[in-house]
C-alpha cells in the first residue's frame, strides 16, 4: 500500500511517517508540506527510501487531489480546522481513504473558534457535515475521523470497556500531554508545548457538549474539575483534569450513556493559572485598543508566553490516561479502566505526544490500507477498531513500548 501524509515534516507528521516506514506492508510513503528542505529533513530523519518528499500547496485542492490520485490511504497531522477540513473535502472526492486526528466530529462541526473553516457556499455546518459523510460514502471513502490519543486512542479503549458491559451507565475519558515532573517546574502554568498551543487555548475558552442525566448538555470548558492520583506502572503522582472538547463523537455514536465527558489531565495548579488569564481578558479574542493600536490579546499572549512553553535542552513529557466506563454486567454494578503512562522516546527522538498521536493514526491508516476497516463515510474510531482489530492495535501499540492496562472491578 501507499500511504500519504499531510504535515509530513512536523512533529506528530514525522511520528506517523516513522511508524509507517518499519511496516513491509507499506511500499511507498508520501509526506506532504510547503518547503521542500524541511521534508527532506524528515526523509533523512526516518532513513527509508520508501519516504517520498511532495512539496505542495494543500489549498490548492486541483493539484491536492491530482496527488492523491497516486496513493492509496491519506493521514492528516495537521492543527487546525481550515487545512483539515480543505484537506478531507479534497480526499472524499477524490476517493482516497483518509485518516485525520484534528478534536473534531467532522460529522457535526464545532460552531465556536472555527478556525477559518471555510464553508462552500450556502452550506451550514452541519449541512456541511452532512455533505462530506455523504460524498465519502458516494465515493466508497473510509474516513476515520479524530484518530491519535484524544481522541483516537481514548475512543477506541472507552469504547472496547462499553462492548464489554451489558449495559453502560457512564464513561469519562481522562487524557493529557504533560511535561515531565523536573519540566514542569521551568515552565510557567508547570505546562509545555508538545502540541499547537493555539489549539489547546482554544479548547480552554469554547463551550462544548457533554451527556449528563441522558441528556447532551451545552457546558463552558474547564468545569468539573477532578484531583487524583495517578498509581499504575510504577508511578505516583497527583494529577488534576477538567472538561475540555476532546472526544465529541462520544454525544453521537453511544447516546445510551448517561453520562459522558473528556476531560484533559494536567499538573495540579496548571487550571488556576488558566483562570487568572481567563479573569484578566487574556485569551480573549476581541481587539482592544492599546496606545492607539488595536491588539488581540490571546495573540499578544501567544507572542509572549510561547517562547517560554517551548521545552529547553534535556526536557522531556509524559502522556497520561485513565479512562472509566460504569455500567452493569452478569446483573453486578461492574467499572473498566484502562490506564497509560508513556514517556518520551529520547533514543529515536520522538516526545510521548509524537508517539501516542502518531504511531495510533499510522496503525489506523494501514487497517484501512490492509483492508480491515471497511466502514465507509465519516467513522469514529469508537466504531471501527473492535473485537480482532481493538487486540492488533493494542499489541501493535505494545511494540513500540505504549502498553495499555485494563482493570475490572465491581462497584
Amino acid at each position: 500500500m501507499k500511504v500519504l501524509v499531510f504535515g509530513g515534516s512536523g512533529g506528530i507528521g514525522k511520528a506517523v511517517a516513522w511508524h509507517l516506514a518499519q511496516d513491509s506492508r507499506v511500499k511507498a510513503i508520501g509526506i506532504v508540506g510547503r518547503r521542500k528542505d524541511s521534508l527532506e529533513q524528515t526523509k533523512e530523519f526516518i532513513g527509508s527510501d520508501k519516504v517520498i518528499p511532495q512539496p505542495l500547496d494543500i489549498l490548492n485542492r486541483e493539484e491536492t487531489k491530482k496527488l492523491m490520485g497516486l496513493y492509496d490511504v491519506g493521514v492528516i497531522a495537521l492543527p487546525d480546522r481550515r487545512t483539515s477540513y480543505n484537506l478531507i473535502h479534497s480526499a472524499v472526492e477524490a476517493g482516497l481513504h483518509v485518516v485525520d486526528m484534528l478534536e473534531e466530529y467532522h460529522r457535526r462541526p464545532d460552531a465556536y473558534e472555527t478556525e477559518g473553516l471555510m464553508l462552500p457556499e450556502g452550506m451550514s455546518l452541519n449541512e456541511y457535515g452532512d455533505w462530506i459523510h455523504e460524498t465519502a460514502i458516494k465515493n466508497g471513502v473510509t474516513f476515520v475521523d479524530g484518530m491519535g490519543f484524544a481522541p483516537g486512542l481514548s475512543n477506541v479503549t472507552t469504547g472496547e470497556g462499553i462492548r464489554k458491559l451489558d449495559q453502560a451507565e457512564t464513561a469519562v475519558a481522562r487524557v493529557g500531554g504533560i511535561p515531565s515532573k523536573e519540566a514542569a517546574q521551568k515552565h510557567p502554568l508547570r505546562y509545555m508545548i508538545t502540541w499547537a498551543f493555539e489549539h489547546v487555548l482554544r479548547e480552554y475558552m469554547v463551550k462544548l457538549n457533554v451527556l449528563k442525566g441522558g441528556k447532551v448538555v451545552e457546558v463552558p470548558a474547564l468545569i468539573d474539575r477532578e484531583r487524583f492520583r495517578f498509581d499504575k506502572f510504577g508511578v505516583d503522582e497527583e494529577l488534576e483534569c477538567a472538561v475540555t472538547p476532546g472526544m465529541p463523537s462520544f454525544i453521537f455514536t453511544r447516546t445510551e450513556l448517561k453520562e459522558f465527558a473528556e476531560k484533559t489531565v494536567r499538573w495540579p495548579g496548571h487550571f488556576d493559572g488558566v483562570d487568572t488569564l481567563k479573569e484578566c481578558g487574556l485569551l480573549d479574542l476581541g481587539p482592544v485598543d492599546f496606545e492607539g493600536q488595536k491588539i488581540v490579546p490571546r495573540e499578544f499572549l501567544l507572542s509572549m508566553i510561547t517562547p517560554r512553553l517551548q521545552p529547553e535542552q534535556g526536557d522531556t513529557d509524559v502522556c497520561v490516561m485513565w479512562n472509566s466506563v460504569v455500567g452493569k454486567k452478569d446483573g453486578k454494578k461492574t467499572r473498566i479502566d484502562y490506564y497509560m503512562w508513556d514517556v518520551a522516546d529520547t533514543e529515536l527522538g520522538f516526545s510521548a505526544m509524537q508517539r501516542v498521536t502518531g504511531f495510533p493514526c499510522a496503525i489506523a491508516a494501514v487497517m484501512i490500507g490492509k483492508g480491515a476497516i471497511q466502514e465507509k463515510g465519516i467513522v469514529p474510531p469508537e466504531d471501527c477498531i473492535k473485537g480482532d482489530l481493538y487486540d492488533e492495535f493494542v499489541d501493535e501499540l505494545a511494540k513500540r513500548n505504549i502498553n495499555i492496562l485494563e482493570e475490572t472491578s465491581e462497584v
